[in-house]
């Protein structure tokens, strides 16, 4: 088909549009004449033939279940999977052939690269969003494609706050370091705590040792004062033996001066 806007552009557009359509439609001259009829009811034919092949894929499981096995069913699908996405695509070009038919302009747009991150995904031969499994699982690629991209840009974040290698051994040094000191201000608080209980002990010690001279000095007053008891005891002790002893002796003394005065009388 020759482009838009070109001198043969209906011409070939009409017999590409007949092909798009069933074959009886050729019978029709005037949709040779009026090519926006048969552009027009192209654009019907294509879209119910779209959406045919979408039901009869969601039925076909269904419909077919006992009358083939399933092998051959999975290549049903799989046929309604290709040609969806063939019917898809037509019904497409066969609008864009209608507006241009209508007039419609179009101008070249510079497609730009898109800023959002894409997940890596195979690229099949099939236009993606064009077959009849593509329509149903839309919604899905809807809601999973922006949690791949939160997914994508978590691991961007966590890829970015990753330490190296070399930050990592110095930022593990630094921690060695910071626990080093901590133990070190630890051990130093402790000393103090010691020297200063210590400090409040050592008065104490140098008051004990004051006073046992003290203590001496008293046991030795009171050892001295119990030898001087003990001296004066026994001096007394001696003092009343004597006095005994004398008693005893002086009576036969006074005695024998009576009997010398007696003798002298007579």
């Amino acid at each position: 088909m020759h482009p838009p806007g070109s001198e043969d552009f209906e011409s070939t557009a009409v017999g590409w549009l007949l092909d798009v359509v069933p074959p009886d439609y050729r019978l029709h001259g005037v949709l040779r004449r009026y090519p926006v009829a048969l552009a027009t009811m192209a654009r019907y034919h294509s879209k119910a033939c779209v959406e045919a092949a979408r039901q009869g894929y969601r039925m076909a499981r269904t419909d077919l279940a006992g009358a083939l096995p399933p092998h051959a069913i999975d290549t049903v699908l799989a046929a309604y999977r290709k040609e969806g996405a063939r019917l898809a695509a037509t019904a497409e070009a066969v609008a864009l052939v209608e507006r241009a038919l209508r007039g419609e302009v179009f101008t070249p747009k510079m497609s730009l690269p898109s800023a959002e991150p894409r997940s890596e995904e195979p690229e099949s031969a099939e236009p993606r969003g064009t077959g009849p499994e593509a329509a149903e699982q839309r919604p899905v690629r809807a809601k999973a494609e922006p949690k791949a991209a939160a997914q994508t840009t978590a691991k961007a974040k966590a890829a970015e706050g990753r330490p190296t290698g070399a930050k990592a051994a110095e930022e593990q040094r630094a921690r060695a370091k910071a626990e080093e000191e901590q133990r070190a201000e630890a051990k130093a608080q402790e000393e103090r705590r010691a020297g200063a209980k210590a400090a409040e002990e050592r008065p104490a010690g140098a008051k004990a040792a004051e006073e046992r001279p003290a203590g001496a000095k008293a046991a030795r007053a009171k050892a001295a004062g119990q030898k001087a008891g003990g001296v004066k005891a026994e001096a007394a002790e001696r003092g009343r033996t004597g006095t005994t002893d004398q008693g005893s002796t002086g009576t036969p003394r006074n005695s024998a001066g009576r009997g010398r005065s007696d003798l002298a009388r007579t």
